[in-house]
């Protein structure tokens, strides 16, 4: 058995995460920790401390925040420099652009059938939604085009089972995110 850290800024991602690991994760290996902080600037605060104090064996990490208006790259960089403050330099760390519902707005069809919002799939092909990973406001867009059914927690409950996890999602940070964690496992059920 192998532990998969999550280091994340809020619960709508662990909300996530709780229903999609197990449709791309050999979960009989695999047991998920969950981290969740009170946003980026705890998470950040705080990332180092929990990362050293961290002592079951066989542990990977992973680091899970949104970009908001920052620069991605800067981003990445900064919480990457953390985990090699904490000795953890392998951590893998990923970046949601914009947000965490850039990777719901890459899959309108998951939206749809999740919040039962009629004809939003049809949209995906729209300039607008063809790259989510550009628009500023994804958590603005998703409730403005589900009429407000959209809600942080219970959105990510619904939409999780749903999402394709290959290339119809048109979330290429979602896609990184689903390829460095399928990585990171596969690495550590291997030994190394």
């Amino acid at each position: 058995m192998i532990t998969l850290v999550f280091f994340l800024e809020e619960r709508s991602a662990k909300v996530l995460l709780e229903d999609l690991l197990p449709r791309f994760l050999p979960m009989e290996h695999i047991v998920p920790r969950y981290v969740v902080f009170e946003g980026k600037q705890d998470l950040e605060k705080q990332l180092v401390r929990k990362l050293r104090s961290w002592r079951t064996p066989n542990t990977s990490f992973i680091v899970l925040r949104d970009q908001d208006s920052a620069d991605c790259h800067s981003v990445k960089q900064r919480l990457t420099e953390l985990c090699q403050q904490a000795e953890r330099p392998a951590a893998l760390v990923r970046v949601a652009c914009h947000e965490i519902e850039s990777w719901y707005l890459g899959d309108l069809a998951a939206v749809e059938a999740a919040l039962a919002v009629k004809g939003i799939a049809k949209r995906q092909g729209s300039r607008k939604f063809r790259d989510p990973d550009r628009l500023g406001s994804p958590a603005w867009q998703l409730r403005e085009l589900t009429q407000s059914r959209y809600q942080k927690i219970s959105g990510s409950r619904a939409i999780g089972p749903h999402l394709r996890l290959d290339g119809e999602n048109r979330s290429t940070s979602f896609l990184r995110f689903i390829e460095g964690v399928t990585r990171v496992a596969k690495v550590a059920l291997a030994g190394g």
